[in-house]
C-alpha cells in the first residue's frame, strides 16, 4: 500500500546569519536599556553585539561579519558538545501585528504585547489542519518580516495565527492567551505545542501544530510547523527536538465540536472487533459514528450516531477506508485498528464526495455518478503489465489535461507514455522526488479521478 506523498522536508542550516539574528543586531543598538523599560532581549543582544564587535571583520560597504562562530544558531542556543538536531527550526520571530494588505510586502514587527480582547473566531479541527495544509502545499517560505497572501506572518506564530483563523498576527509570548492550557494524553489535531522564553525570545521559542500521534507510544508526533526555509510536516519527538521538556501544549479556546471521539488515552486505545458489527450497542460505537461524523461521514447519518450500530455505521466506515485508498478485506466497512487509529489520532484523509457505495462495487469498469473507481493497486501499473484499469488511468489523464505524452489513444498496456502523463500530473499537485515518479497510488488516483 503506497503512504500518501509527503512533502520535502530539508536538512536545517547551521549558520547564525537568519532573519532573527539580523533582526536583533539591527535593533539592539537603539533598544532602550531594562530599566527604562527596553526589552531584555534586545539588551543581551546589545551586550553580545559589542563583545562581538571586536572580531568582526569589515566587508566591503561597511557590513561586518563574524570571524568566528557564534555560540548560538538560528536563534536557538547551542548546548556544548551538541551538534543541532535535525528538526531544529532555526528560526525566532516576529511580534504582534495586524493582518498586512499587501502581499508578500516587508513590514516593520509592532512592539510585543498582550493579546487584544477581542472575540474568537470560531473554527473546528479539520479547518485547523487543512489551513496549515495551505502553507505546506505551496511551500511558504520562513520569514519573520513578510507578509503572505492571506495578511499573515511568515514565521511559526504568523503560521499559528492563521491555522487558528486569528484577525491578527501573535507570537509565542501572547498565543497562550488564545488557548487553554491541556496535558499530553489530551492533544487532539489542532492543538499547538508551545515553548516561549520569556527571558530572551530569540533562545529557543517555537510553536507548532499537533496534526497526531505517530504511533501509540506517543513519542513522536505530526508536526506542522513553519520553518527554515519553508513550512513543512513531518514526524517530530515529544515535545520538539530541542528544549523538548518545555513545551507547553494548548487548544484553541475557538475550536467548535470538542475531540472526535472524545480526549484522553481511552479515546486511543482500540476496544476490539467485538465491539462492531450486526449486534453491537455501546459507547464505541457512537464515539466512532462522531468521528466518521467530524471527518466527512455526516452525509450517511439520517440522524446523529449513536451506541447502536447500523448500517449507516458501516457505509461511513468504508467510505473513509476507501478515503485512504484501501480496497477488499481492508475496506469491509469494519473499523480494524488501523482505522481506528487514524480516526482517533486524526490521520489519514477524509471522506470525500463520491466515495463509498455498497462493498464489493469498486474495480468494475462502471464507476457510477460521482464515484471514485477503488485504487487497483500499485503492482498494476508496472512495465509488462495489462490491466482495463491502465486504459482507465489514461482516459482520465486525457480528460484533466495531462495526455501530453500519448502518440496515440490510451490502450491497457502500461507504456512509459502513461508514466510520463502521470509524473506531469504528480508534479501539478506540488509533489517532487519518490512522490512523482509517474506510477500512480492511492493518493493520486483518488486526486485523478475525484
Amino acid at each position: 500500500m503506497e503512504a500518501a506523498p509527503v512533502f520535502e522536508e530539508f536538512d536545517p542550516e547551521s549558520d547564525c546569519d537568519c532573519p532573527g539574528c539580523i533582526h536583533w543586531r539591527r535593533t539592539a543598538p537603539h533598544a532602550l536599556p531594562v530599566r527604562l523599560g527596553g526589552h531584555p532581549a534586545a539588551h543581551g543582544a546589545r551586550r553580545a553585539l559589542v563583545l562581538a564587535a571586536a572580531s568582526c571583520t569589515v566587508l566591503g560597504g561597511g557590513q561586518t561579519l563574524p570571524a568566528v562562530a557564534s555560540t548560538e544558531v538560528g536563534g536557538h542556543a547551542a548546548v556544548p558538545g551538541e551538534s543541532r538536531a535535525d528538526g531544529d527550526p532555526g528560526t525566532p520571530q516576529g511580534a504582534t501585528s495586524p493582518l498586512h494588505g499587501d502581499p508578500g510586502a516587508s513590514a516593520t514587527p509592532a512592539s510585543t504585547g498582550t493579546a487584544p480582547a477581542v472575540a474568537l473566531r470560531s473554527t473546528t479541527r479539520s479547518a485547523i489542519i487543512n489551513r496549515a495544509k495551505k502553507w505546506v502545499a505551496a511551500k511558504v517560505p520562513y520569514s519573520m518580516e513578510k507578509y503572505w497572501s492571506d495578511g499573515y506572518r511568515q514565521d511559526c506564530s504568523g503560521f499559528v495565527s492563521m491555522a487558528w483563523n486569528l484577525s491578527g498576527n501573535e507570537w509565542t509570548g501572547s498565543l497562550d492567551q488564545y488557548g487553554v492550557r491541556i496535558a499530553k494524553d489530551e492533544l487532539q489535531p489542532g492543538d499547538i505545542l508551545l515553548f516561549h522564553n520569556p527571558a530572551n525570545p530569540t533562545k529557543g521559542s517555537h510553536v507548532t501544530i499537533f496534526g497526531g500521534w505517530t504511533d501509540y507510544t506517543h513519542s513522536h508526533y505530526i508536526a506542522y510547523e513553519q520553518a527554515r526555509p519553508n513550512a513543512r510536516k513531518q514526524a517530530t519527538p515529544y515535545g520538539y527536538w530541542s528544549y523538548g521538556d518545555r513545551y507547553v501544549a494548548y487548544r484553541y479556546k475557538g475550536v467548535q465540536g470538542g475531540t472526535p471521539g472524545g480526549s484522553g488515552t481511552s479515546a486511543a486505545r482500540y476496544p476490539g472487533a467485538g465491539s462492531f458489527g450486526p449486534g453491537a450497542d455501546n459507547r464505541h460505537v457512537t464515539r466512532l459514528g462522531r468521528a466518521l461524523t467530524a471527518r466527512g461521514g455526516k452525509r450517511y447519518y439520517r440522524s446523529g450516531p449513536g451506541p447502536r450500530w447500523t448500517d449507516a455505521d458501516r457505509r461511513a466506515t468504508r467510505a473513509f477506508q476507501l478515503a485512504q485508498g484501501w480496497h477488499g478485506k481492508d475496506a469491509d466497512g469494519l473499523p480494524g485498528p488501523t482505522t481506528w487509529s487514524y480516526l482517533m489520532s486524526g490521520k489519514g484523509r477524509d471522506i470525500a464526495a463520491g466515495t463509498g457505495g455498497t462493498p464489493g462495487s469498486g474495480g468494475g469498469s462502471g464507476t457510477g455518478a460521482g464515484r471514485t473507481p477503488a485504487y487497483p493497486g500499485k503492482g498494476v501499473f508496472r512495465a509488462g503489465r495489462t490491466h482495463a484499469a491502465i486504459e482507465r488511468l489514461g482516459r482520465q489523464l486525457v480528460k484533466k489535461g495531462f495526455g501530453t505524452y500519448y502518440t496515440r489513444g490510451p490502450g491497457p498496456g502500461w507504456s512509459e507514455s502513461d508514466r510520463r502523463n502521470v509524473e506531469a500530473f504528480q508534479r501539478a499537485q506540488g509533489w517532487r522526488g519518490a512522490a512523482a515518479d509517474g506510477y500512480p497510488g492511492p493518493e493520486t488516483w483518488r486526486r485523478l479521478f475525484r
